[in-house]
């Protein structure tokens, strides 16, 4: 089964090359990765996808939670949560085919980032299926490169994830 884990760590140099090394030496597999600092600069968020039954993820969770530069780790597979996925398609766009690319690229509500006199690239933003649709519509246009980011995932509500999921201060 799938599984989306949100890892909160400390922003230092080779946390990430440790947390997949944690999968690599344990044979598991990480099939989508993305990691960025959050506002504080002291602290980054690792969202992770990979399959396994629930005891191969609670193996994967305990070993996380073991290493020194890791703060929480949550599976998010079971809980209300958002997630999200960014796109970039090049398109062949000649003369004759500008105005399909334009049309999907609205019907998918995205958007076209560049433009040159043969190509558009479009930027498509949503859940992993819309992103896989697009795509499958854009293909017999003559798709020149794709790049997708990987899953981001938070979960919903008022909570934040730190110190025990705390009720997230109220801005004034």
């Amino acid at each position: 089964m799938k599984h989306i884990l949100s890892v909160l760590v400390e922003n230092e140099a080779g946390v990430l090359s440790r947390v997949a090394g944690l999968f690599s030496a344990r044979g598991f597999n990480i099939d989508g990765l993305t990691v960025a600092p959050v506002g504080d600069g002291e602290t980054s968020r690792i969202t992770l996808e990979t399959y396994g039954d629930d005891n191969i993820i609670e193996q994967i969770i305990k070993q996380l939670h073991k290493l020194v530069p890791v703060i929480q780790v949550h599976d998010l597979t079971d809980r209300p949560h958002v997630e999200r996925e960014l796109m970039l398609v090049k398109v062949e766009a000649e003369r004759d085919m500008r105005a399909e690319v334009l049309r999907i690229a609205d019907i998918f509500r995205s958007r076209v980032v560049d433009a040159t006199s043969s190509t558009f690239v479009v930027e498509v933003t949503g859940s992993s299926d819309k992103l896989d649709a697009c795509l499958n519509l854009l293909e017999p246009l003559g798709v020149v490169e794709v790049v997708r980011t990987g899953k981001v995932a938070m979960a919903r509500g008022a909570k934040r994830m730190r110190e025990g999921l705390k009720e997230a201060p109220v801005k004034k």
